[in-house]
């Protein structure tokens, strides 16, 4: 069973919450480029129609597992944590058959807690592990098993799909500094676009959360004041603006909130059909989150530091159409455990097949070289 997973009105009492009448390459499709640019808001919005299937979808296997589960005898493995991977689990949950998989979005932070405290088999973060919580969680390993982008959806009034905005501008926002809409620094860089005389509402994830640390790591790339006075974190000091409880929290506040921006994994971004902005990159080109920009940046992973901590924001101006605002995620599981034998086999597929599950949710495959070093930290695991 999945908790957390979705807004509500995607939520049932079931195990499997997969999502029906996706192909692999549909998203891909959807993100062709035109002369250099996205199609940005006709193609997306076939993946959110597509998303939209999966309350029917999880409602008909309802029935099926319910008949299935009487019988069945299978091992069960239980995790906890990031809400941003959370669509991915969910299609893994669905697909993978040695085990039963009963996965609670709670957070990154409640994740790492709750695999420090043994109380689940695995945990589940978008943000590598600091020193303090590798001693907390007592001999536990964290290993790479998905890669994504952190999309930055807004609610402005009467402006559409692709509002450009550059790293400084979106530190700015989030700093307090830039309070208006039609400021002159967000009107420099969108000519032709009327934008509103509309108050900026910063909204921000209020519990532990990766996707925090993935954006809070993005600006302080981006700026020195970010880094200096609020740095990267779970769970950072933001000093203005409005905070939500998870993606589907900080999705929810956003669709009620006139002039809010937030920042969310692309996924729930396209199931709720936001706007999307585009994001300058260090080659001065304005990018959404898309298939190709997503797989640019990947391939620029040559190598996986030791303890597998691998940081892909703001990346060099020679990856000309690259997203600067991707990550990994890790699974974090201790190296002795009773579950080592189905841990083992759950995520060695994880990272191999059901990576071909990634696709439509723009969870694109992680590089070769990551997945030899998941294999090789997986490896460790024993009884």
């Amino acid at each position: 069973m999945l908790r957390g997973l979705l807004p509500n009105r995607y939520q049932n009492n079931t195990a499997f919450q997969p999502i029906f009448g996706w192909r692999r390459g549909t998203l891909g499709a959807h993100t062709v480029q035109r002369t250099g640019e996205e199609n940005d808001l006709t193609r997306n919005r076939s993946l959110a129609a597509a998303l939209a299937v999966l309350g029917t979808a999880a409602l008909a296997l309802t029935v099926l597992t319910g008949l299935a589960g009487a019988t069945s005898k299978k091992d069960s493995i239980t995790g906890a944590g990031s809400t941003f991977v959370a669509p991915l689990v969910a299609q893994w949950t669905a697909h993978y058959s040695a085990a039963d998989i009963n996965y609670s979005a709670v957070g990154s932070g409640a994740g790492i807690a709750q695999i420090s405290a043994r109380t689940v088999d695995f945990g589940a973060s978008d943000a590598p592990m600091t020193k303090d919580q590798f001693s907390a969680c007592h001999g536990c390993v964290q290993i790479p098993w998905a890669f994504a982008a952190t999309s930055l959806p807004y609610n402005v009034s009467g402006v559409g799909y692709g509002l450009k905005l550059t790293g400084p501008i979106v530190a700015n926002i989030y700093l307090g500094h830039i309070k208006k809409w039609n400021d002159k620094r967000i009107k420099a860089i969108n000519k032709g676009v009327n934008l509103p005389n509309e108050d900026i509402v910063p909204i921000y994830r209020s519990d532990g959360s990766g996707t925090s640390y993935n954006f809070t790591d993005y600006l302080s790339h981006v700026s020195k004041e970010w880094k200096n006075k609020i740095g990267k974190g779970t769970q950072p000091a933001f000093p203005v603006g409005v905070g939500a409880r998870g993606s589907s929290g900080v999705a929810a506040k956003l669709g009620s909130t006139p002039g809010g921006i937030t920042y969310v994994d692309v996924a729930y971004a396209y199931k709720n059909a936001y706007h999307i902005a585009k994001l300058r990159n260090r080659a001065g080109r304005f990018i959404l989150p898309t298939v190709r920009s997503l797989t640019v940046v990947s391939k620029t992973v040559k190598r996986v530091p030791k303890g597998n901590a691998i940081s892909v924001v703001d990346p060099p101006k020679t990856v000309k159409f690259g997203y600067p605002l991707c990550t990994f995620t890790w699974v974090i599981v201790p190296i002795q455990t009773a579950k080592a034998p189905q841990l083992k086999s759950f995520i060695n597929w994880a990272v191999t097949k059901g990576q071909s599950y990634g696709h439509p949710l723009l969870f694109l495959p992680i590089p070769k070289v990551v997945v030899t070093a998941a294999k090789k930290t997986t490896a460790k695991l024993h009884t």
